[in-house]
């Protein structure tokens, strides 16, 4: 018997080392394949510096957004059942499914001029495409679900007999929410917040139609491979890479020190 599991182990090892280097080959390949002087004078480039910002600007305030309204709605559908509740939940996960390019086809429909939300947002002189709030909108049109589903999750794994003793004892819903629910499930929003914040970073699809200019990293790369090829687009997508890992290591290790802190208390 224990033979028999030692083998499900190893075959389960060796398929996890095969999906380990089917990530980390292409990105390594790439990140010492990159001209090292082609890269020192991408640095450089007013440009390229924009894009980056601009990627890490509109990603930051995609997540604070989706925070803002996500969170609020994950506990409500955590802790009510209603009728059509599973309707709401498809809806929330249609924009994981959809292509992205389907997205910025269905946003720009109805920022544009020619539906009555454009035209409506024109006439108190809010801008959507063409600016950061398109690359905003269009990110949160498809990462918001990773988030709400995130905290959901968290919620649905705190026992609401905790929140009902924290009212009996006289606290508020508000206080409750705030300093048993938050307090013990914020590691599952900061990790849903984290795969937004990674996947609006990311984005393309969405936003190239919604948004081409200001340029966002993804859209420079896709630009510079048109116009340049594989040579000028490669080292642009080094340094996004290389500062999305940094971020992305440095937002796991604040989660992990959260996690040791409240264990030791």
């Amino acid at each position: 018997m224990n033979s028999k599991v030692d083998k499900l182990y190893l075959i389960s090892a060796l398929l996890g080392m095969l999906v380990i280097l089917f990530i980390m080959y292409p990105i390594t390949n790439s990140l010492f394949t990159t001209d090292g002087e082609i890269l020192l004078e991408t640095l450089k480039e007013q440009e390229v510096i924009n894009a980056i910002w601009t990627s890490i600007f509109t990603a930051t305030m995609t997540t604070l957004v989706a925070f803002v309204f996500g969170v609020p709605f994950a506990y409500f559908l955590a802790r009510n059942d209603f009728k059509g509740k599973k309707l709401v939940e498809s809806i929330i996960d249609i924009p994981i499914v959809i292509p992205h390019t389907v997205a910025g086809i269905i946003l720009l429909t109805i920022f544009s001029s020619q539906c009555w939300i454009g035209r409506f947002l024109e006439s108190i002189g809010l801008e959507v495409i063409g600016t950061r709030i398109g690359i905003v909108t269009a990110m949160l049109f498809v990462s918001m679900p990773l988030l709400i589903n995130a905290a959901k999750d968290s919620f649905l794994s705190i026992s609401p007999k905790l929140e009902n003793v924290s009212r009996s004892l006289g606290a508020t819903h508000w206080q409750t929410f705030m300093y048993i629910t938050f307090s013990i499930g914020w590691r599952g929003i900061l990790t849903g917040m984290i795969l937004t914040w990674a996947r609006s970073i990311s984005e393309f699809g969405a936003v190239i139609i919604l948004t081409y200019h200001p340029m966002i990293a993804p859209t420079l790369i896709f630009d510079r491979f048109n116009a340049f090829g594989l040579e000028y687009s490669k080292p642009v997508s080094t340094i996004l890479i290389l500062i999305s890992l940094i971020i992305f290591v440095l937002l796991r290790i604040i989660a992990r020190r959260g996690v040791a802190v409240d264990r030791s208390t």
